[in-house]
């Protein structure tokens, strides 16, 4: 693995801690997973199996520890998991296209309704609790898709502005 990758996914990830723990909650304190749209421009820039894996791993465990939901941890890091692999799935299938930034904007979004559905499936299949996936769906996933989507359309090409500036290997430098 080169170490400047590492450094960039790691920085990555780390911007989308800060962006979670600065936006406001809403509904009962849900907040969108900022952390979910790095680790797809991640995915789209480090398209292989070891730095999904690791991506995953870090968002799931990081958006874990700062989650809202009462028992959140384990449902983050199932969801980050299960999500990544299949957006990495995706992007590798659909690759020439995947660099278009109309059609990752279209990928992060369906990612996201991807990770919020599992992560409600989940958490509340773990807690056995009542809760209206419906409605936690319509009010929380729905509105976290729109804003990690602008959130994407934004930060994606500044990403790939600065990594093309760079002497960073990513899928743009081939």
């Amino acid at each position: 693995m080169n170490t400047k990758n590492l450094v960039l996914m790691s920085l990555l990830i780390a911007v989308g801690a800060a962006l979670y723990l600065v936006i406001p909650g809403y509904n009962g304190g849900m907040k969108p997973d900022f952390m979910l749209t790095m680790m797809f421009i991640g995915i789209l820039l480090f398209p292989q199996v070891r730095n999904v894996f690791l991506l995953a791993g870090t968002t799931g465990i990081i958006s874990g520890i700062f989650s809202s939901f009462p028992g959140g941890f384990i449902p983050n890091v199932i969801d980050k998991f299960i999500t990544a692999f299949v957006i990495y799935a995706v992007i590798i299938t659909f690759k020439k296209v995947a660099g278009n930034l109309i059609a990752s904007t279209v990928i992060a979004g369906i990612g996201t309704v991807l990770s919020g559905s599992i992560f409600l499936s989940i958490a509340i299949f773990l807690l056995g609790a009542d809760l209206p996936f419906t409605g936690l769906f319509l009010t929380v996933v729905l509105p976290a898709v729109a804003m990690n989507g602008i959130a994407f359309f934004i930060i994606y090409p500044i990403v790939t502005g600065l990594i093309r500036r760079s002497s960073f290997k990513t899928v743009l430098s081939n």
